[in-house]
């Protein structure tokens, strides 16, 4: 056993590092890596190593992911896509699983009930596979809140759904199987609001007060996860998932202060757990399984892919405010995953004993949809988001926190080789010269929730903290570093390294940007003396060696933008220059002003 874990997460690991490397949408490498290590090479058989305890693990591992996607989950989100979404999720799955279900009948060729079951399994689109698609593609925020609102809350419905039907298939011989259901749905529905809700308040109840300290919030949030999954599923059976999500959805709104801590911590875990489990689920397919793949099974998952899905969005979303662009891009994209693997090995061997015999088709028809969706969707979803251009507006946005006269001078010299530019401040008088200069702003604190809901902070891949105040610069890298990267995130040389009782230290603040130590104070007083920034293009004829044997010595460079790429702001390891960077610097004035023209900047 201890060869197969090790294997599997070292594997997972790597497929999403591969992924991150070449720009390939990670669940597909995952898939392609559980068969390569399952059925085609045999080195590890999950049934075999991991024993009975694998299923019990699954879901356990699928309640974290839920709650995690859960704890994304915004209000805010909600209201600018709330008529969609509402939709989706109810007349969407309805109509989802009603054409499904003809589709596996009539062209699967399976009986009416398994037919039922497994357009309720298929119902899903999960968190498992789309976070990973909708990072990958950077949709712009509607678009993409309109598919990760239906993953995430159609999982734990889809779920619920298919146990009901399997209940029925299983009990409907046994008395009023109608009256039993109902039953069911409504002990699941009282048991994930009440153990998810309650739990959720109760336990945002207690960070606030204080009752839980830090390094507990995390654990204890993954503990209290685990129960409320057992206790509702004790209730009802399967209603777990229902439970997990909805206490993701409480916590995420809370507005508690440790949440973005906690938050990355969940991502982490969730990172982990989600390469385990794909690596795990396709590697538990056996040859029997794939040997009895036929031609009508075939021809149901491409009737699910190009009729059930479309069909289902369009006719779900008649008389919304959702454009054709984003009907036909939902329409497309439908990726099932780790939930509907899980649900079909769960119920097909019951099914089997209890004398359904097309029961042995459930694993190899859902396995054959996560695989066709996942290479078809994983592939697509890039390019024909750039087609109906759904992305994030241009190829990324330099964020600039603070407006002063230097950063504006900056933004505006950055406009001219193309490069897309927002200055954010607190104030409004600082950015009116910004604003009638054509540079884009952003009004307003960035480090509020406000910030987090402006549209017109999307797509930033770069942050510049340029404001006065050294410490609040490290509080806004801080901030963006989680999200972007700390090798994107830089902020200008503190003046009071000299006093280090006064200095944020190293670890805690952002990159030092430029070329060399200058602050911004002494930027702001060189522009005062004249200093102006300049562009300059290293080509064949115009080397490095050229470029900086006529640079002034004083001279500060600020930044390179690779031929057709995205800005790089410099710091003092910055790379050697390249025959198409364009180079921004901050050079001295030929006739220098007289000293008795300096002032001192004001902070911003």
């Amino acid at each position: 056993m201890t060869h197969a874990l090790v294997s599997i997460l070292v594997a997972g690991i790597f497929c999403q590092w591969l992924a991150w490397r070449f720009r390939l949408p990670a669940i597909v490498l995952l898939a392609v890596c559980g068969l390569l290590l399952g059925p085609i090479s045999g080195w590890i058989q999950p049934s075999v190593d991991f024993g009975d305890g694998l299923t019990a693990v699954t879901s356990l591992f699928v309640a974290i992911i839920l709650f995690e996607g859960g704890l994304n989950l915004q209000f805010h989100e909600l209201r600018e896509t709330a008529q969609v979404t509402r939709r989706l999720t109810s007349v969407g799955v309805v109509l989802a699983w009603g054409i499904g279900l003809c589709v596996a009948h009539y062209i699967g060729g399976l009986s009416w009930g398994i037919a039922a079951l497994l357009g309720a399994i298929l119902v899903v689109t999960g968190p498992t596979v789309i976070m990973p698609l909708l990072k990958h593609a950077k949709l712009n925020r509607r678009t993409a809140s309109y598919l990760k609102w239906e993953g995430i809350i159609n999982d734990p419905i889809g779920v619920l759904l298919a146990v009901l039907v399997y209940q029925y298939l299983l009990y409907s011989g046994e008395g009023p199987a109608i009256q039993s259901i109902f039953a069911s749905l409504g002990l699941a529905l009282a048991a994930s609001v009440i153990l998810g809700g309650g739990i959720a308040y109760g336990l945002g109840y207690s960070f606030r007060r204080g009752w839980i300290p830090e390094y507990l919030k995390a654990p204890s949030i993954i503990a209290c996860v685990l129960a409320v999954y057992a206790l509702s599923d004790l209730v009802q059976h399967e209603s777990g998932l229902l439970a997990t999500t909805l206490m993701g959805v409480v916590m995420g709104n809370m507005g508690l202060r440790s949440l973005d801590e906690m938050r990355r911590f969940k991502e982490y875990v969730t990172l982990i757990l989600v390469s385990f489990l794909f690596v795990v689920l396709t590697a538990s397919l056996t040859k029997t399984a794939l040997q009895s793949i036929h031609w009508q099974l075939v021809a149901m998952v491409f009737g699910f892919v190009f009729v059930v899905r479309p069909l289902a969005v369009f006719l779900a979303t008649i008389r919304t405010d959702c454009s054709w662009q984003d009907r036909l891009l939902i329409a497309w994209i439908a990726p099932r995953g780790v939930v509907a693997a899980a649900s079909a090995g769960a119920f097909a061997p019951a099914l089997i004993n209890a004398g359904f015999e097309d029961a042995q088709y459930l694993v190899p028809a859902v396995f054959m949809l996560i695989f066709a969706t996942i290479l078809a969707h994983g592939f697509s979803l890039g390019p024909l988001t750039k087609l109906l251009k759904l992305g994030s507006p241009g190829k990324g946005r330099i964020l600039i926190v603070g407006a002063s006269p230097w950063t504006i001078e900056l933004a505006i010299a950055l406009k001219k080789v193309d490069q897309e530019v927002v200055i954010a401040d607190s104030e409004w008088g600082r950015l009116q010269s910004a604003r009638q200069q054509g540079v884009d702003t952003w009004f307003g604190e960035v480090l509020s929730d406000m910030a987090e809901e402006a549209m017109a902070l999307d797509n930033i891949y770069t942050v510049l903290a340029a404001t006065g105040n050294n410490h609040y610069n490290s509080m806004v890298c801080n901030h963006f570093a989680p999200h972007l990267g700390r090798h994107r995130v830089f902020q200008p040389y503190d003046s009071d390294v000299e006093r280090h009782k006064r200095v944020v230290s190293e670890t805690r603040r952002g990159i030092t940007a430029f070329s060399a130590n200058i602050s911004y104070a002494e930027l702001w007083t060189r522009m005062i003396r004249g200093w102006a920034i300049r562009k300059t293009s290293i080509t064949d004829s115009y080397s490095e060696t050229d470029f900086l044997a006529k640079l002034p010595d004083d001279a500060v460079r600020l930044a390179i933008i690779p031929e057709n790429g995205k800005l790089e702001w410099l710091s003092q390891n910055a790379r050697k220059f390249q025959t198409g960077d364009t180079v921004i610097s901050f050079v001295p004035p030929e006739n220098p002003k007289p000293s008795s023209e300096e002032s001192t900047p004001a902070t911003a």
